[in-house]
């Protein structure tokens, strides 16, 4: 078993893996696409891909949104009295997070 082993894990550890590039399998890179605006008329497989970079996009502000209103929340039950002055820098990038978000999909309703 060590006479074919030795060869094999020495052979992966010193060429195989310093040569891979590692990341997290939830750190997937999609490339921008045009916006459906400047898709075609008769090109459904640009809107396909605006449509899904889009929603992406809103998932994404969403999931950030969300968890700046987390870590709000936490620093006032954490502080208690004293929340207003020392979770200040908090709120307010919380607030303007939220407006920007406002700004960029609030009139589009539930399924925007």
């Amino acid at each position: 078993v060590t006479l074919i082993d030795s060869p094999v894990t020495w052979f992966r550890e010193r060429v195989v893996t310093p040569n891979r590039e590692s990341y997290p399998w939830y750190h997937q890179k999609f490339r921008r696409v045009p916006t459906i605006d400047e898709c075609y008329t008769d090109d459904v497989i640009c809107f396909y891909e605006a449509n899904s970079q889009f929603k992406r996009d809103k998932t994404v502000d969403s999931e950030i949104l969300s968890i700046l209103r987390v870590r709000m929340e936490d620093c006032n039950m954490f502080h208690g009295p004293d929340a207003e002055a020392k979770c200040k820098p908090l709120v307010e990038t919380y607030k303007e997070a939220e407006a920007n978000w406002f700004c960029k999909y609030g009139d589009l309703g539930f399924h925007g």
